[in-house]
């Protein structure tokens, strides 16, 4: 079978089939319309998205997803959670800067602030507490700690939202983070390279990793400053060191010998 990714929704369908060992291939939304409108096929209706998975199904043959592990499941779901309440932490952080000439609304925002505290605490607690448990999950949170300047944050996102990590080429890594600079030539132009799609969850995690990395490792510290010194801007610079370090997890997951840092 084959369905879309829909931000969650499609989990019903997928547990469900693949509890009855049936192989199902969750494809990109955003790969099935542009595979329709290559086919004129503008309108959209449930019928019609029916027969266009159908169709797009037959031509590409996307291979299987495979069934998640349980423990990477949970861990997946109290990741989100973890983001959703570092975001209203943020949120209730800047509400609380502006100011408020009500004493009673300040102290709400403290006593709220003190409680996301704690939740995210006992969340992070328990993130640790499930990767511990899981042979396969600590040993690869392990190895990916050895890089200088990945935490606990970065390795459990990188099991969460790429998972493929160790299995992969090294471009092919780069492009599931969305990293992977995009052609935009025609005959004699060379047009500017851009980085699109991806993974945005894990960009976000390799991109708090690299901030840290471009100052305190001392490779990446180095790419880094070759690049400002070429006049790069310091986000290219951020994308490079991003770059660099998805591709060196992937290869350090890949290749347990490998000599890090």
């Amino acid at each position: 079978m084959v369905c879309e990714a829909t931000g969650g929704y499609e989990l019903i369908l997928t547990n469900a089939l693949w509890k009855e060992g049936i192989s199902v291939s969750v494809v990109n939304p955003r790969q099935v319309r542009d595979f329709a409108r290559s086919r004129g096929l503008l309108a959209k209706t449930d019928k019609l998205d029916a027969r266009v998975l159908s169709d797009y199904g037959r031509v590409n043959e996307p291979e299987a997803t495979p069934a998640p592990n349980a423990a990477r499941v949970e861990l997946t779901e109290l990741m989100d959670r973890l983001g959703q309440l570092n975001q209203m932490r943020t949120q209730e952080r800047n509400r609380l800067e502006k100011g408020s000439p009500s004493a009673a609304v300040r102290r709400s925002m403290e006593e709220m602030l003190r409680l996301l505290e704690a939740r995210i605490g006992k969340l992070k607690t328990e993130i640790d507490a499930l990767i511990a448990a899981d042979q396969t999950l600590h040993a690869k949170a392990e190895r990916m700690k050895e890089v200088k300047g990945v935490g606990e944050v970065t390795a459990a996102s990188m099991l969460a939202y790429m998972p493929e990590l160790g299995a992969l080429e090294r471009n092919q890594a780069a492009a599931l983070a969305g990293l992977a600079p995009i052609n935009c030539d025609s005959g004699h132009m060379r047009g500017q390279r851009h980085i699109h799609g991806g993974r945005a969850k894990a960009r976000k995690a390799l991109y708090m990793a690299a901030l840290s990395m471009s100052r305190f490792n001392q490779i990446c510290r180095a790419k880094y400053q070759r690049l400002i010194e070429r006049g790069k801007p310091a986000k290219l610079a951020l994308t490079a060191i991003m770059r660099h370090l998805v591709v060196l997890l992937n290869s350090a997951l890949k290749y347990p010998k490998l000599a890090l840092n």
